[in-house]
């Protein structure tokens, strides 16, 4: 399992450079004109990532390569949802950490307080999405890879003026006090582990 991340890593070594344009590019765009940016820039800095990362493994055939070698599928799939965390606590505990920095040093955006739901509330929309993206990665071929990838980002984009109209509310209402939102979050991680179990099956029957 542990080899199996450190592929995913090593793969991505050479792209480590493209995930930080990702985060710049998302905070120049987001962070002057946005009051919700910390939610969008932790959300599309991650699934950025996690795209990335897939694609690579289209474009390099590992998984043709994987299942040649003794290791198994359940822990192929496995690794990737790990991946996929990883990446979601980058991006969403980066985009914290810069609006941390520019709410002290360009007060005049004035930007929001940043609260526990900036965190939780991003980390839950990205797992969220992932749930739905890895299934259908691992059971579609390089084509439909390519699709669903343009399918995701144009979703993501929609999603925007919504995205920042839930987490205001959220914000608005309170976390502690509203038993609704850790239901959902709850709700959230048990659809990411349930999506686990659905990709280890789908893709241990698919022919390579």
């Amino acid at each position: 399992m542990l080899n199996l991340l450190r592929k995913d890593f090593i793969a991505l070594k050479s792209s480590l450079g493209l995930i930080i344009i990702y985060l710049a590019v998302f905070s120049i765009a987001f962070i002057p004109k946005q009051s919700s940016s910390i939610h969008l820039v932790g959300i599309y800095t991650a699934f950025a990532s996690l795209s990335l990362v897939t694609m690579i493994d289209i474009k390099n055939h590992n998984h043709n390569f994987l299942v040649t070698l003794p290791i198994s599928r359940k822990h192929i799939v496995q690794a990737k949802y790990i991946t996929a965390i990883i990446f979601t606590l980058f991006g969403v505990l980066a985009s914290y950490g810069i609006h941390s920095l520019v709410k002290v040093a360009v007060p005049e955006l004035n930007k929001p307080d940043l609260t526990v739901m900036d965190i939780l509330g991003p980390i839950g929309i990205v797992l969220a999405l992932a749930s739905i993206y890895l299934p259908l990665f691992y059971t579609l071929n390089k084509k439909g890879t390519g699709i669903i990838n343009a399918v995701f980002f144009i979703i993501i984009l929609a999603l925007a003026q919504p995205t920042a109209i839930f987490m205001n509310m959220i914000n608005e209402n309170g976390f502690s006090s509203n038993l609704t939102l850790f239901l959902i979050l709850i709700g959230i991680l048990l659809f990411f582990i349930a999506s686990c179990y659905l990709t280890i099956k789908l893709f241990t029957r698919k022919d390579l």
